[in-house]
């Protein structure tokens, strides 16, 4: 029997193809999405897909996506099923020969319809995490907003209840085949991003100290 924790799987995140790469686990899940700084919201609109970068935050059981309230695919999506993704890239997965090569990857896709948020104090605690998940700390140090920019914000609460999760790790798959006889050097070339010093605006009076919530972050790894 599964545990609680457990990702309830549907006909939408059934592993078909990969299925060693595939995972059931709210933590994996959790991680993916913590990690992440924009998702990909795909969503018809007239009839056609599109698919929009966009930031995101988490909020227990349910992630939040904004926008303007003129973005054609926000205002189509509470009318329609939409999928969710956040994918990281770890590595490139060099092998002996080019059928073989890969990515080392975690990634993640949530389905559902979105809510859309009306309540004002739903709509605060939703772009409250929203700047929190990017920069912590960010929310309660600058401006927040005020009623002219809520009323022309729109925000999107997705159920995390039916998403699918994938994860590759480890070297190339051709170690041993006929192909490890080959003299050709196989491996990962890895891949990690980091924040990099903060460039202060031109304008920013020097008078003003950075905060320590942005130090935190300089020149640390991307989580």
């Amino acid at each position: 029997m599964p545990e609680r924790s457990d990702l309830p799987v549907t006909t939408r995140t059934t592993h078909r193809r990969l299925r060693e790469q595939g995972s059931t686990s709210r933590r994996d899940l959790d991680d993916i999405l913590r990690s992440g700084v924009i998702c990909h919201l795909g969503v018809m609109v007239d009839g056609d897909p599109m698919v929009l970068p966009t930031a995101y935050g988490v909020a227990g059981q349910v992630v939040y996506l904004h926008g303007s309230v003129a973005s054609r695919s926000l205002v189509a999506a509470p009318q329609a099923t939409i999928c969710v993704t956040v994918t990281h890239v770890d590595g490139l997965v060099l092998a002996r020969s080019v059928f073989e090569h890969a990515v080392n990857y975690r990634s993640a896709m949530i389905y559902g319809t979105p809510r859309l948020v009306t309540d004002p104090a739903e709509k605060l605690a939703g772009l409250r995490a929203l700047a929190e998940h990017i920069v912590p700390g960010q929310w309660d140090y600058a401006r927040q907003p005020n009623k002219k920019e809520l009323a022309a914000t729109t925000l999107l609460a997705l159920s995390l209840a039916e998403a699918s999760v994938k994860i590759r790790t480890g070297p190339p798959d051709d170690g041993d085949s006929p192909d490890a006889d080959l003299p050709v050097w196989a491996g990962v070339l890895p891949l990690a991003a980091a924040w990099q010093s903060p460039e202060p605006d031109p304008v920013l009076p020097a008078s003003i100290p950075l905060p320590p919530h942005i130090t935190a972050l300089a020149n640390r790894p991307v989580r």
